[in-house]
């Protein structure tokens, strides 16, 4: 039985990997947090075989983590990079589950971790340096804002405030709490173009930012909707090819 530790700043994501290393009958969660400062005291002192650890955390990223740690757990980083990124991973022998991690995934790393000790520290020290250079050359950067034209003026639009994007007729809108804003690109260029972390499409007309979802309801016909956490309490519809992959990206 593996001995696992698990870090991910984001609790819904944190909860379903440990309920899926746990189906797995072949991995022990014993210890988890969302807050990297505070998981590296207990880390640090803790006796465990494999770190399931997430990289993009506020206050410490995964890599800040490992420079401090003082104990040389195998590592399974949990990633939204994209493949460039990924390898990365394969060509400096550290283990990688991309995100949304996949129950097929998670079970070739735990298998993998079966068949491999941990590193020495020495190695584990070049490892993370070679690791970093390589994602810091292929990690791909994302717009954080998007143009609208406005009569003669354009106007820059802050992702962070977008709660989705909606096709309608031939223009595609960026919804913000204040108004809808016309934009350039099509649903399918901006499905492209945005960090798929944070916006991810859930029909042929809509594209959602992850963090404005509240819940996922039952609708008429069988069919689901996304509602959102603005003041309307917007309703967006998922298609059926869409409510799989929805589910995994918000963890559950």
């Amino acid at each position: 039985m593996i001995r696992a530790w698990a870090l991910d700043d984001e609790p819904l994501a944190l909860r379903r990997l440990i309920r899926m290393l746990e189906e797995t009958g072949r991995v022990q969660v014993v210890g988890h947090a969302t807050d990297p400062t505070e998981a590296l005291e207990r880390l640090n002192t803790a006796s465990f075989d494999a770190l399931f650890l997430d990289i993009e955390m506020p206050g410490l990223t995964g890599f800040d983590l490992l420079q401090r740690l003082t104990v040389s757990p195998a590592i399974v980083f949990t990633t939204a990079f994209d493949r460039y990124a990924v390898k990365a991973f394969e060509a400096n022998g550290t283990d990688y589950l991309l995100k949304p991690i996949t129950p097929e995934a998670l079970a070739r790393a735990v298998a993998r971790l079966e068949q491999k000790a941990s590193p020495a520290p020495a190695d584990y020290r070049a490892m993370l340096e070679k690791l970093s250079g390589a994602l810091a050359q292929n990690t791909r950067q994302y717009a954080r804002r998007l143009p609208s034209k406005l009569g003669d003026r354009v106007q820059l639009i802050d992702l962070e405030k977008v709660t989705h994007f909606y096709a309608e007729g031939k223009l595609t809108y960026a919804a913000t709490a204040d108004k809808a804003h016309v934009v350039d690109d099509s649903i399918v260029q901006l499905e492209a173009k945005l960090d798929p972390a944070q916006f991810h499409r859930i029909h042929r007309s809509y594209m959602v930012n992850l963090s404005a979802v509240a819940e996922i309801c039952s609708w008429f016909g069988g069919r689901m909707v996304a509602r959102l956490n603005d003041t309307a309490k917007t309703e967006l519809p998922i298609s059926r090819d869409h409510v799989r992959s929805l589910k995994d990206r918000l963890g559950f």
